[in-house]
């Protein structure tokens, strides 16, 4: 039997239990209300924790956290989860976007964050001290947010730990998403790459494009999050095989280098967007005060995983990224790859979140 309470903050939930409710996040000049559910299972077992609403206008994953924390019974758990559907209220409430509208930060370019930072990096310090740090497993849902079509895939980090890596990759693997894209380093400022760093198995799940909250593709993501909880054993197994999966790495990150109005020459819809060859055109960025166009061409091949939807875009916006095959024994150095999403520190899977 589980004898351990568990607690975050001023939240608890006995052995047996399921508690919902928020937490107070003090983040200096202001403090933020956190919903958070904490299952605790009878038995015990890894502690695993969810987090979605890291970006506003990515509704799927905050629906989908939200559906998955009606249907766990504590009786039938092993272990302990932390489910957080929306980890960063004022993106979500108010800024709708990758950024907060409280100082224009995307807070996962600056994971583990900053205890002393500006808002946005004192609450990314907040959540990976109280949620993140000290769970075996970190699953952080994401999607392609309101002006951006993506193909969904789930991507985590290689660390040089064979027993993580090869644990994470069978996480990576119960989702029954097809397309799994590996970072080649641990390094960035998103979560799941500063959990890796912290010796946590981690993983980016992206599931969903344009921001939509349709029911169908909510259930899909309860469907993969259950199934990887069997995975981890945290729920009973049910039989059920793991579908194959496909292995790529980030070729290439595209961004604008003009503001101005985009126009993509790629297709928008996430089954059909295809491959493409170093220097064919993706699109023109049109200067709509003198007509002037500029061309975006494609910096290496690939296959575009995600592309930009929306009309307007500044100069450094991304417009879309770029995969190739995984081959452990052909593919190219780390060093010779340009990974999108780079923000303030390097990325390497992260790119729509």
């Amino acid at each position: 039997m589980n004898d351990t309470t568990l607690s975050v903050g001023s939240l608890t939930a006995g052995p047996g239990t399921k508690t919902r409710g928020t937490v107070r996040a003090d983040l200096g000049a202001l403090t933020l209300d956190i919903p958070l559910t904490l299952v605790n299972g009878a038995r015990p077992g890894p502690r695993v924790v969810i987090t979605a609403g890291v970006h506003g206008g990515e509704f799927t994953p905050v629906d989908a956290a939200t559906r998955l924390t009606n249907l766990l019974e504590p009786g039938r758990v092993r272990g302990q989860l932390v489910i957080c559907p929306v980890a960063n209220p004022p993106a979500v409430y108010q800024g709708r976007l990758g950024v907060s509208p409280l100082d224009g930060v995307n807070i996962n370019r600056v994971f583990p964050g900053d205890p002393d930072g500006g808002p946005t990096e004192r609450l990314a310090a907040w959540l990976f001290a109280h949620l993140i740090d000290g769970a075996d497993t970190y699953i952080d849902l994401h999607c392609g947010g309101i002006d951006q079509v993506l193909r969904d895939f789930v991507g985590y980090r290689l660390t040089g730990d064979p027993d993580l890596d090869k644990a994470t990759a069978g996480l990576a693997g119960s989702f029954g998403v097809e397309d799994v894209i590996l970072g080649l380093t641990a390094e960035g400022g998103n979560s799941h790459a500063a959990a890796a760093r912290r010796g946590i198995s981690a993983v980016l799940v992206e599931v969903g494009e344009l921001g939509q909250r349709d029911e169908a593709t909510a259930l899909h993501r309860v469907d993969g999050l259950l199934g990887a909880l069997r995975h981890l054993g945290v729920l009973e197994p049910d039989g059920s095989v793991p579908a194959p999966i496909r292995e790529w790495v980030w070729s290439a990150g595209v961004t604008a280098e003009a503001t101005g109005l985009w126009y993509p020459q790629f297709s928008f819809d996430a089954d059909v967007i295809g491959e493409v060859a170093e220097g064919d055109v993706l699109g023109h960025i049109v200067a709509p005060a003198d007509g002037r166009e500029h061309p975006v061409h494609a910096p290496a091949g690939g296959r575009i995983f995600y592309g930009m939807h929306g009309l307007t875009v500044t100069e450094g916006d991304e417009l879309a990224a770029l995969a190739v095959p995984w081959d452990p024994a052909t593919a190219a150095r780390p060093d010779s790859l340009s990974t999108p999403g780079l923000g303030a520190a390097p990325e390497a899977t992260d790119t729509p979140a």
